[in-house]
C-alpha cells in the first residue's frame, strides 16, 4: 500500500503533467485575493497612462490563458471590468497594425518592434522619463528621486 507521501508525491506530478496544479494555485490566489480585498478602501484614481499599460497587460494575460492573474490585476488596479477596445487601445498609442498582428496582443508587436528596431539605433533606444507619471506607490511608481 503507497504511503501518504507517496499519494502526495503522485497526485503532485499528475496535476502538473496535465497543467492543472498551476492553474489551482493562481485560483487559490485570485480567490484569497479577492476575499481580502475590501471594496471599501478608496483608491488611488487610474492615470491614463495606468490604464493603457493595464490593457496591454491584461490582453497579453488573457491571451496567454494567464485568467487569474488578469483577473487579480483587474481588480487591484482598479481597471475597468470590461477590456479597452482593441482599437482605441491602438489609436491611443498611436500603433498602426496589419490584419496579422491583430491575431496576437499589442504587447509582442511593441516588443517585437523595438527588438527590430535595434539595429537603427545601435543597440539601445533612449527612453525619456514622462511627467505625467507621478508617484503612485499601489500602483508601483515612485519618484525619481526615491
Amino acid at each position: 500500500m503507497a504511503t501518504i507521501t507517496e499519494l502526495k508525491s503522485a497526485l503532485r506530478e499528475t496535476l502538473e503533467a496535465r497543467g492543472v496544479l498551476g492553474q489551482l494555485k493562481a485560483r487559490v490566489r485570485a480567490e484569497v485575493f479577492s476575499a481580502l480585498d475590501d471594496p471599501n478602501t478608496p483608491r488611488p484614481p487610474l492615470s491614463h497612462d495606468n490604464l493603457l499599460i493595464n490593457e496591454l497587460i491584461r490582453e497579453y494575460l488573457e491571451f496567454n490563458k494567464y485568467r487569474y492573474t488578469a483577473s487579480v490585476l483587474t481588480a487591484e488596479s482598479g481597471q475597468p471590468e470590461v477590456p479597452l477596445d482593441r482599437d482605441f487601445l491602438a489609436k491611443e498609442l498611436n500603433v498602426a497594425e496589419d490584419s496579422s498582428a491583430r491575431s496576437v496582443p499589442l504587447l509582442y508587436g511593441l516588443f517585437h518592434h523595438f527588438l527590430s528596431s535595434k539595429e537603427e539605433h545601435k543597440g539601445q533606444i533612449f527612453l525619456k522619463g514622462s511627467a505625467t507619471v507621478t508617484s503612485q506607490e499601489p500602483h508601483g511608481h515612485r519618484d525619481a528621486e526615491s
